[in-house]
Formats: structure tokens, C-alpha cells, sequence
């Protein structure tokens, strides 16, 4: 397989994008004026205990407080630990962020530090080394586990570390440089912690280009593309200092006239990820709805009507409908419970293809999903973790002729909200005539279609009524003006 990593660099914001064989597959937007915080560490205040929602709210700087669970607090007791016996209003508390403000959410917190690296994530309120899940040999397993606890029962403070995929077949003496770096990271953030006023930000996670390059590139990917000669540079040093494996021939710095990610697509990719449809090669397509509470996904067999039995057929689309799914959820980063309405499928073992497709596709994702069994209506439920805005809700924002519901009333809706507005005004008010002010499509309506009733509602009241087109109005939009 395939895969680059493409880097587009400009002031206000940087864009980075993972395209497998050609084809994106992921895509992180990082605005220069509103950067992630999931990563960061502050020194907060804890402003409000609430005991009944076992929670409370930290002030760490931002323009909302921050959330504070009970079961992300670190303690030596017992998990269930009441959080009034945990934190009290007024208290300084050293917190990490671990979901970015979400909607009018603010950010969700932790006591439970971790700090990554290249091949190791260290944490510091922990006594327990562990692997990545992802790295499959049995052998290299027990070398890394070996290997971190050596390292964990000679260190100056115990704390707990977690061999990250990377770590796979690195050297004993790369892993140990990434382990004390760690650790001298930890120390001086203790230090600071001690030094700054709450509400102040202790540490800080790398930009999205650095950060790309620790998390993202492995040995399959062949190229990581750079539009920003600086961010290149920077990327050489920070290659050269932290990540030795990763050869420097790897890193491109792209002078193309072109646009990067046009050259590669990635535009129109981004368009198309902020329609809810998705076509399907095979003339079937996908529906996808978000709203707060959870994402929706309906598979349908659209134009598709196979070559054999319609069983075969509903089976094909599925198959397809799972890759582009998992696609789906990585390139437009939806998280929360997403359902899946695939097409019924009758065989059994039909069903457990697909769903086999569905977890394989869903192991190259790099946020944590869980599949929970199928309900009874058929719906293949699912969680995927959320740490940052949806691209859609980055990138927009609800109508304002809709207010976000996706549509908008007809004409015919609002010229009869007008006539029971007239109604209403002409009862309450004593005057010469009354001015209605709307859309040209609805005056257009009134002056037609509705014209019969409008005269009848204009004798009903005694009172002249005037029509005003407003090239402004949308048409949900009125005005009954008394003259």
C-alpha cells in the first residue's frame, strides 16, 4: 500500500491530509487562531462542585469553564470515590485536556496525565507499563514490555509508560533516549506548575505539522509532503532531534506553482465531505445525517441493480457501503455513537462478511472504535472517539435561512402565517391599512395563488392591504407594518 502525508501550510491555518493509494483518507485542520488543546496541560481553579452529576468545573483560561468528571481524577482510593471528598471549590489542580471544546461544551478534562513521544506515551500518576494492541508479534511484545519496566523500576519518580506502534523493532537505545526525554519533560512541567497562577497553560502539544510527523508517519508511509519551506526546515530539525528512524528522504518540500492539494484532489475531497450524500462506485450511495446527539448513516442500493438475485446485490453494496463508511467517519473525523442502517440482508453469512469488512476497514483508524452487536431492528451500532470538531462543524455553520434544519418553509406556509398575522394585528390595532412586507416568491404567491383569499380576508377586516416585495427577505421572512 501506498501512502503519503501532505503538509499545506499558510498563515491562518495548516492543513494536513493522508492519502492511501491515491485516495484521501484522512484530513486534520488546524486554525492558526483557534488551535486544538486536546494535549495541553494547566494549572486550573476549580470554580464549582457538582455533587449530583459526580462533576466538576475547572477554570483554566478559557472563555468557558472546563469539565471535570469524577472517574478522571486521579486517587490512590477506591474509583468510586465521591467527587466532594476528591476536589472543593477554590482549589488549584493541574489538569489535562483530552476533548477540545465541542459545540457550547467546554473542554473536557483529566488529572490522569499523559504525555506522548515518538514511541512511548509516559504517564506520570501511573505504575503499569503496556503495548499498543497494534503490534501483533508476541515476541516483540515481551522485548518492549521487558524493556519499559526495566527502564520504570530505575527511574528517578515511578510512573507508568505505554509502548506506542512506532516502537515496534526500535532500538534499545532510540526507546531509552525517548524514555528520559519524557521524563525530563515531566520534570520541568512540575516545576512550572509550581511557578505559574491558575488559568495559566503549563504545557503545550506540538503544532499540527510536528505533530503529524511523531503520529502519522510510520514505515508505510513513502513521502510526507511540505508546501511551507520554514515548516520544512522545521520539520528536518525536529526529524533529526526526535524521530532517527524516520529517514529525512522522506520529507519533500513541494515548490509546485500548483496548489499541493490540488494536485492530489484533496480540495474537491473536502467538498464532497460536507455533503450528506456518498456516492457508491457501484450506483449505490450513503446518506450521512449529524446532529449533537449521534451520526446516522443510511446505505441505500441507489441505481445498482446487480447482474444475479437481489440478495446479491443488497450483499454487494454492503460490502462497498463498509469501506466508504469507515472512510467516511476518518476523512470527516465524526465521533460519538454513529448507527448504521445497512441494507437487510437475509443470508447469515452475508451479514458476518460485512461486518467482518467493517472492523477490518475500521483497524486503520487511528481513534479508538467500538462495535457493539447489532440491535434488534437491524442497526449496527458503533462508538468512535471524539477529541475535536467534526469537519463539517469546522468548516460551518448552521444556516441562516434554515437555523440548521435543512429546509425551509414553502410559500404557501408562509403567505397563511401572514393571513393569521393580519388577522391578529387588525383585531388588536385601529388603523387606516396594513403593509405586508415579504420575499418576492411570496408576494408573487399572494398576487396568485392566494389572491382569492387575500381579497376575502381584506373584506373580512374592512382594512386595505398592501404588498411589498423585499429582494432581502428570505422566504420564511415577514413583516406586517401598521400605517
Amino acid at each position: 500500500m501506498s501512502e503519503e502525508i501532505l503538509i499545506n501550510v499558510t498563515p491562518p491555518e495548516t492543513r494536513v491530509a493522508v492519502v492511501e493509494n491515491g485516495v484521501v483518507q484522512e484530513l486534520i485542520i488546524e486554525r492558526t487562531a483557534k488551535r486544538g488543546l486536546v494535549g495541553n496541560i494547566y494549572r486550573g481553579k476549580v470554580c464549582r462542585v457538582l455533587p449530583g452529576m459526580q462533576a466538576a468545573f475547572v477554570d483554566i483560561g478559557l472563555e468557558r469553564a472546563a469539565f471535570l468528571h469524577a472517574s478522571d481524577i486521579h486517587t490512590d482510593t477506591v474509583k468510586s470515590a465521591h467527587i466532594a471528598d476528591l476536589v472543593h471549590e477554590g482549589r488549584d489542580i493541574v489538569v489535562q485536556v483530552v476533548k477540545d471544546p465541542l459545540g457550547a461544551k467546554g473542554a473536557r478534562l483529566t488529572t490522569n496525565i499523559s504525555i506522548p513521544s515518538r514511541y512511548m506515551v509516559f504517564m506520570p500518576h501511573m505504575e503499569t507499563v503496556g503495548v499498543s494492541q497494534k503490534i501483533e508479534s508476541e515476541a516483540e511484545r515481551n522485548r518492549l514490555r521487558s524493556l519499559l519496566s526495566d527502564y520504570a523500576k530505575n527511574s528517578k519518580l515511578p510512573a507508568g509508560l505505554i509502548a506506542r506502534t512506532a516502537a515496534e523493532h526500535v532500538s534499545v537505545e532510540n526507546l531509552q533516549k525517548d524514555m528520559r526525554f519524557l521524563e525530563r519533560l515531566w520534570f520541568s512541567i512540575l516545576e512550572k506548575s509550581q511557578q505559574v497562577k491558575p488559568g495559566t497553560i503549563i504545557h503545550e502539544d506540538l503544532p499540527l505539522a510536528l505533530r503529524a510527523l511523531r503520529d502519522l508517519v510510520g514505515p508505510e508511509v513513502e513521502k510526507v509532503r511540505i508546501d511551507s519551506r520554514a515548516t520544512w526546515e522545521k520539520a528536518n530539525c525536529f526529524v533529526n532531534a526526535y524521530i532517527p528512524d524516520c529517514c529525512e528522504a522522506k520529507l519533500v518540500y513541494y515548490p509546485g506553482e500548483r496548489p499541493l492539494f490540488d494536485l492530489y484532489n484533496v480540495e474537491h475531497e473536502i467538498q464532497k465531505a460536507l455533503l450528506s450524500r456518498v456516492e457508491l462506485k457501484s450506483g449505490g450511495h450513503l446518506v450521512i445525517d449529524q446532529t449533537e446527539a449521534m451520526t446516522t448513516v443510511d446505505v441505500n442500493t441507489g441505481a445498482f441493480v446487480g447482474h444475479r438475485t437481489l440478495e446479491e446485490t443488497i450483499f454487494k453494496t454492503n460490502l462497498e457501503a463498509a469501506q466508504a463508511i469507515c472512510r467516511q467517519l476518518r476523512l470527516r473525523n465524526l465521533g460519538g455513537i454513529i448507527i448504521i442502517d445497512f441494507i437487510d440482508m437475509v443470508e447469515p453469512e452475508h451479514r458476518r462478511q460485512v461486518m467482518r469488512a467493517l472492523d477490518r476497514y475500521l483497524s486503520k483508524d487511528h481513534a479508538k472504535t467500538q462495535i457493539s452487536e447489532v440491535s434488534s431492528l437491524g442497526l449496527v451500532q458503533m462508538t468512535r472517539k471524539r477529541t475535536r470538531e467534526s469537519l463539517g462543524h469546522l468548516l460551518c455553520e448552521p444556516c441562516p435561512y434554515c437555523a440548521g434544519r435543512g429546509s425551509v418553509k414553502t410559500a404557501e406556509t408562509t403567505c397563511y402565517e401572514i393571513f393569521r398575522e393580519l388577522l391578529r394585528e387588525a383585531r388588536q390595532f385601529d388603523v387606516a391599512q396594513l403593509l405586508v412586507l415579504a420575499s418576492t416568491t411570496v408576494i408573487d404567491r399572494l398576487l396568485d395563488e392566494e389572491s382569492q383569499n387575500l381579497a376575502e380576508l381584506e373584506q373580512f377586516i374592512q382594512k386595505p392591504i398592501k404588498l411589498q416585495a423585499e429582494a432581502l427577505y428570505t422566504q420564511e421572512q415577514y413583516d406586517v407594518v401598521l400605517v
